[in-house]
């Protein structure tokens, strides 16, 4: 059946109206068309954002002297190798007490690297603590949280060698992912992975 040329240009304006998403296409069915068209995340990739490209990140332990380097991320996948290694290193130095590490505090440290264009290779303050060592620390240094994140294995405090840790809490406030604390006298930057805010010790 041919169409006439009125008929066409309509049906054609209205093909282009919904593809550009200007109202041609019913709300419903447009949000039913957008959800559809996003990826969707393997559900063993707890981060938010896990991307496709593998993710290297490197400590040294101030406490300990330890050194790490490792991909922990590849394949749209966290390494679990790489990440008992991270574990490891991050544990309580005082009593060598070990938790779990959120892998998103490592894409966290990732992207702020990446703001700078910066080899990824932190200095570690402290990572995990233990409950024992969180409330010593309470008892004899100020600004201590008693729930803090670094007994859920969900925070860091670290120096990035080459860029001035002002400016390291500033990247880390543009991403907007967490927790971020800049202690000026002490020198390092406080990350978590709660709820984003931030705070000067």
């Amino acid at each position: 059946m041919s169409l006439k040329r009125r008929d066409f240009l309509r049906l054609g304006g209205a093909a282009v109206a919904a593809a550009a998403g200007l109202g041609a296409v019913p709300r419903p069915a447009r949000a039913a068309m957008l959800q559809s068209a996003m990826p969707v995340p393997p559900s063993a990739e707890p981060s938010s954002d896990p991307g496709a490209e593998p993710k290297r990140i490197a400590f040294a332990n101030l406490h300990t002297g330890e050194e790490l380097d490792v991909t922990f991320f590849r394949d749209r996948t966290y390494v679990p190798t790489a990440m008992n290694s991270i574990e490891n290193l991050l544990r309580d130095f005082r009593n060598d007490e070990r938790h779990p590490i959120d892998p998103r505090l490592m894409d966290y440290l990732h992207a702020v690297a990446l703001r700078f264009g910066a080899d990824p290779r932190f200095e570690v303050i402290s990572g995990y603590r233990s409950p024992q060592t969180n409330a010593m620390l309470r008892a004899t240094t100020r600004g201590v949280a008693l729930h803090s994140f670094h007994m859920k294995g969900r925070a860091i405090d670290i120096r990035l060698p080459q860029v001035d840790c002002a400016r390291l809490a500033e990247a880390a406030l543009a991403l907007r992912r967490g927790g971020v604390g800049y202690y000026r006298a002490s020198n390092f930057v406080h990350l978590d992975t709660g709820a984003f805010r931030t705070w000067h010790g």
